[in-house]
């Protein structure tokens, strides 16, 4: 059982916003994996978006003294961004940190690697990562499970495009009225019915 945190954060002392965090962690107790959770913040401000999920995890997790993330995808860094009553350094890496990664210290509960799902993911591959980084059997890296999820989501986008194009060619030869091949006499009259729709 994962749990998605129903958090609405404040951030920077403003009032909570009206967007709750999209944050799902693997549950106490779940065998040692290579992430912990995933992340989805809905924008590329690593600012602002850091400031709600430091401010959420300290609640969970104790005070959250660091932040290391990958520069790969995100404009602008902070050296640091508020947590709940306290200041949180934040620390990048070009290359010795997987770019789909979050990675979060606590004094209490120690190391924390969350997936971060880019935000302008669709809702449907994103709640498939999200499922997927709290798995019990989990084993895949954050860029592992991405490409997973990039894969699925071809294979999805092809066996579509597979269905649309028979539904064209079946609709262009005639759908339901087309006579099969088969079924004409020498004569030309049509003696039995096209395949039976599709459900």
């Amino acid at each position: 059982m994962t749990a998605t945190i129903p958090f609405t954060p404040a951030v920077g002392g403003r009032a909570p916003s009206s967007s709750p965090l999209r944050l799902t962690l693997a549950p106490a107790g779940a065998p040692p994996a290579l992430i912990d959770g995933a992340w989805w913040p809905r924008s590329r401000n690593l600012t602002e978006q850091l400031a709600a999920l430091v401010e959420c995890l300290d609640r969970l997790w104790g005070r959250i003294t660091r932040v290391a993330v990958s520069r790969t995808f995100w404009p602008v860094i902070p050296g640091e961004v508020p947590g709940h009553g306290h200041m949180v350094r934040v620390g990048w890496s070009n290359a010795g940190q997987d770019p789909h990664k979050l990675l979060l210290l606590s004094y209490t509960f120690g190391r924390w690697d969350l997936l971060v799902i880019p935000p302008e993911t669709a809702p449907a591959t994103a709640a498939r990562l999200m499922a997927a980084a709290t798995d019990p059997s989990r084993s895949l890296t954050a860029t592992g499970l991405i490409h997973e999820a990039e894969r699925f989501r071809a294979a999805a986008e092809a066996a579509a495009d597979s269905d649309s194009l028979g539904e064209a060619v079946w609709d262009s030869e005639g759908g339901h009225d087309a006579p099969h091949p088969a079924s004409r006499t020498p004569d030309g009259p049509v003696t039995g019915h096209g395949p039976p729709p599709r459900q």
